[in-house]
């Protein structure tokens, strides 16, 4: 079985008393009892089953620390260690993943723990650790008809072995039978059983990244033809397993990638009948799954050549004659169906160079105003910068209701290269005024000084915003309508825009006169701890004792980062004695919850500075 990548490893402390620390053997730290009580009941019986079934494949210790291998649906790789008389511990398994001591943890621990008495017995002389170079001496002392038995033997228990073999006899036969041999290895590397959860889909991609490696030597071998109809099938088989895993990393994608990669280049060194790959790779790109072949007209132009690229053409041109023409105000209602065949449209337009082919085909649905900004694009690539001008202003007008910001965005552009300033501030102004954040002051920002009168704007800016914070506040009140409303209220753009100034004095200003967000909050309470602790102490004890109020599900590292924050400046304060207190009656206001307690026993050192 392939292992699994080796993850850092994850920390839960026992809970502590002073004077603990120092303490560093592995033994100090590992017992039954913690082994109990890090698993739970579940987790221990299933890895006491695992221990006594002899799935512990090989356990060792080595600078105090111990490494197994534990067999489960793969091997997975143990390691646990002591750190201050702390147990840490991992497992690359998807539970260890997560920072959970998992059964797997429980076997190596229980492995080591009821080891022969005797294992330990020379405490003075630490076992010679074997390396792969002791294991080559002895394999060359065997006998040929020893090792051949001893390979073909592992390779019956192990089918990664197994298929490896097979694939090493095939390529001494023919092109033909290894070829058989990679597709099948692929195959049976791709097939999943049931349905892959999230967690489980990084080990089944590495399966399968290892599963290609052969077909990259098949390529290296100088048989590219065959590598050409290997990423085909191969692409196929991960169509088929595309709806029985959760792909939320993407790593479909990347064997995908893997795969077209390969296969262009076989394509570029064997030269297949071009108006046969044009059809095939039609085929691919009409699909709508994992995108396979996207924009392959383009791509494959060198090899696919004049009689390629039409054939790809007279393909794609049949079908296009279906899509309908879309104006603005059109609804788009078979985008999904009609999205490939214009791609591939874009992709042969593209191919030939004429940027009045590729306005033809982006001019055929004009329902959005993002097309008109992909025609002005394509334009002033090449230098007509007129035509691009003029579509993005059709655009503009096209959607003056609710224009796309980028539109905006180039034409003010254009405008400012070609003096037109007070053109160009008038869009960024109204844009601005529409949507006031940062990101819009900013821009606001970068537009007025290439204008040449910032001064002017900032204070134009500044006081539409105060404006608006006047109407909201004179305005009956309402419940938000989303949740993004309820975090931003008070005065928190002009805190967000002072901040980015650097101007902390008049952002702190505006946090106590109007309020803002906790984040800025906590950004205020950072910019002012070293010159004014007395300001960010109530701030940083606020916020971790909201976060103790509102978690429930045990997380509460940022609250106790918070609290170091707040005892150090304390500390700084000379009132470490009323910091103390306060903590006190924070961890008897919060008795029940037994993980913050625990994090809090973990900090005594930097909590208590007294």
């Amino acid at each position: 079985m392939a292992k699994t990548a080796f993850r850092p490893r994850q920390r839960l402390r026992p809970r502590p008393h002073f004077g603990e620390y120092g303490v560093s053997s592995i033994s100090k730290a590992l017992n039954e009892a913690v082994v109990k009580r890090l698993a739970g009941e579940g987790a221990y019986a299933r890895g006491l089953d695992y221990y006594r079934t002899g799935r512990v494949e090989s356990i060792e210790e080595s600078g105090g620390e111990l490494r197994a291998v534990v067999v489960g649906n793969r091997d997975y790789t143990v390691v646990l260690s002591s750190d201050e008389g702390v147990l840490d511990y991992s497992c690359n398994c998807p539970q260890g993943n997560e920072g959970v001591f998992c059964k797997h943890c429980v076997a190596a621990a229980l492995a080591w723990l009821r080891r022969p008495s005797d294992a330990g017995s020379k405490r003075g002389r630490a076992a010679k650790k074997i390396t792969l170079a002791d294991a080559a001496n002895l394999l060359r002392e065997e006998d040929k008809e020893t090792l051949v038995s001893m390979i073909l033997e592992w390779a019956r228990q192990n089918g990664r072995l197994e298929e490896r073999l097979l694939i090493y006899a095939a390529r001494r036969t023919s092109p033909e039978a290894v070829t058989a041999a990679i597709l099948r290895a692929f195959r049976e590397a791709v097939h999943i059983h049931g349905y892959l959860r999230y967690h489980e889909a990084a080990g089944w991609a590495r399966d399968v990244h290892e599963a290609i490696g052969p077909i990259e030597k098949l390529l290296e071998d100088g048989h590219a033809t065959y590598v050409i109809e290997l990423c085909e099938a191969a692409l196929e088989e991960l169509t088929y397993a595309a709806g029985s895993l959760d792909d939320s990393d993407g790593h479909l994608g990347g064997l995908r990638e893997r795969l077209e990669e390969l296969h262009l280049r076989a394509c570029t060194i064997a030269r297949p009948e071009p108006r046969a790959l044009a059809r095939r790779l039609f085929e691919w790109e009409r699909m709508l799954e994992l995108d396979i072949f996207y924009g392959a007209a383009e791509r494959y132009a060198k090899v696919l050549g004049k009689e390629g690229l039409e054939e790809y053409r007279k393909l794609a041109e049949e079908e296009w004659k279906k899509v309908p023409v879309l104006r603005p105000g059109s609804r788009n209602d078979t985008w999904v169906h009609h999205h490939r065949i214009t791609s591939i449209m874009e992709s042969l337009a593209r191919a030939s160079g004429d940027v009045e082919q590729l306005v033809a085909v982006l001019s055929r649905d004009l329902s959005h105003p993002y097309n008109f900004l992909r025609i002005a694009e394509a334009y002033r690539a090449e230098g007509k910068l007129n035509q691009a001008l003029a579509w993005a202003e059709k655009g503009l007008e096209a959607f003056q209701d609710d224009p796309d910001p980028r539109l905006v965005e180039f034409v003010a552009e254009e405008y400012h290269r070609r003096g037109r300033h007070d053109e160009a501030m008038d869009l960024i102004w109204t844009e601005f005024c529409r949507f006031q954040s940062l990101t819009g002051y900013r821009e606001l920002r970068a537009h007025a000084k290439k204008a040449g009168n910032w001064p002017h704007w900032r204070e134009r800016a500044l006081a539409e915003i105060r404006q608006k914070i006047a109407r909201n506040k004179s305005a009956p009140r309402r419940e938000p309508l989303y949740s993004w409303e309820s975090h931003g209220g008070g005065h928190s753009l002009l805190v967000e825009i002072f901040l980015d100034e650097n101007n902390l004095d008049a952002a702190w200003r505006e946090a106590q006169q109007g309020g803002c967000s906790n984040d800025l909050w906590l950004k205020l309470a950072a910019a002012r701890e070293k010159e004014h602790p007395e300001d960010a102490v109530p701030i940083y004890w606020e916020q971790a004792r909201k976060i103790v109020a509102a978690r429930t599900n045990g997380v509460y590292e940022d609250a106790v980062e918070l609290l170091e924050k707040t005892a150090a400046l304390m500390h700084r304060m000379n009132r470490s004695e009323e910091f103390t207190r306060n903590l006190e009656a924070l961890r008897n206001e919060y008795r029940r919850k037994r993980n913050f307690l625990k994090l809090l026993d973990q900090k005594q050192r930097s909590l208590y500075l007294s």
